[in-house]
């Protein structure tokens, strides 16, 4: 039993395990919501549009014709399988994958082929690594000034990290400290304060809370969640931990095998018996 491994936070008793996660999220396709229905989650305003998105890496497709919409000011959590194609849909907005079909669109232009430097310059498109992204050897303002490298001047640049430490005075107190000296937490605010800087409007934030203590996580949506309530920005998550995305979030996405096979508010997903039997443990 010790070598089960699934989803939630069940115990063994009540966890399925991966393959079995995978076989049963594939139903859930007769669920899959329509064009419609997707727009009026996004209250019939779309701000990001994906419109039957196909994309993959090489000449390997991933993902097969995704359609999401999402309103300006809005989050959405996309959960699901590994290997479902979560990470691929960010890497996708940001122009990391190959792209065989469909749009991706901010604000009714459509920015499918762009660069990701043009899509954080001109499209208001910010990515936030998974991974600890932090340069430890360089101070908390080097870091930041890293973020402004599409910037016109290094003053413009100096300009836009003042601007950050404002807001944030746990960064600002630390601002000519090196940056390996700072909690889990803290480094992660310097990760997404870092995307700040060319005051992006869509943040693309890829699992928030993973390799961080639990005492850590609630300040990182705390943060996340005053990003999108008092700034306005417009937040693609995904996440591990999915109690704690749709929990967070105003709308959730399951995707399986690179296809949306359920989209609705995160707070009815919560209660959803198929979501709740497959990803947050029964």
């Amino acid at each position: 039993m010790s070598s089960i491994s699934g989803y939630g936070e069940g115990t063994v008793d009540v966890v399925l395990t991966a393959d079995a996660v995978a076989k049963a999220a594939s139903e859930l396709k007769r669920r899959a919501p329509s064009r419609a229905q997707i727009d009026t989650l996004a209250n019939d305003a779309p701000f990001l549009s994906l419109e039957g998105l196909k994309a993959g890496y090489g000449r390997m497709e991933i993902l097969h014709g995704v359609d999401m919409a999402v309103a300006k000011g809005q989050s959405v959590c996309l959960i699901g399988p590994n290997g479902a194609g979560k990470s691929t849909v960010l890497h996708t907005i940001f122009g990391m994958t190959s792209i065989f079909g469909g749009a991706v669109k901010v604000g009714g232009t459509d920015v499918t082929r762009m660069t990701s430097d043009k899509k954080l310059a001109q499209a208001g498109i910010a990515y936030i690594l998974q991974d600890n992204s932090v340069f430890p050897q360089m101070t908390v303002e080097e870091n930041l000034l890293m973020g402004g490298y599409l910037l016109p001047s290094p003053k413009a640049a100096k300009e836009a990290a003042e601007r950050v430490f404002e807001k944030y005075d746990r960064l600002a107190k630390r601002k000519n400290q090196r940056a390996g000296v700072l909690s889990g937490g803290e480094r992660r605010l310097l990760e997404i304060s870092r995307a700040l800087i060319m005051n992006p409007e869509i943040l693309l934030v890829d699992e928030p809370s993973i390799g961080l203590e639990p005492r850590f996580i609630d300040q990182v949506f705390e943060i996340l969640s005053d990003l999108q309530r008092k700034d306005g920005k417009t937040i693609v998550m995904v996440e591990q931990n999915a109690r704690k995305g749709l929990e967070f979030a105003d709308l959730g996405y399951v995707l399986v095998a690179g296809e949306v096979a359920l989209a609705g508010k995160g707070s009815e997903l919560l209660t959803d018996p198929d979501v709740g039997r497959l990803f947050l443990g029964g």
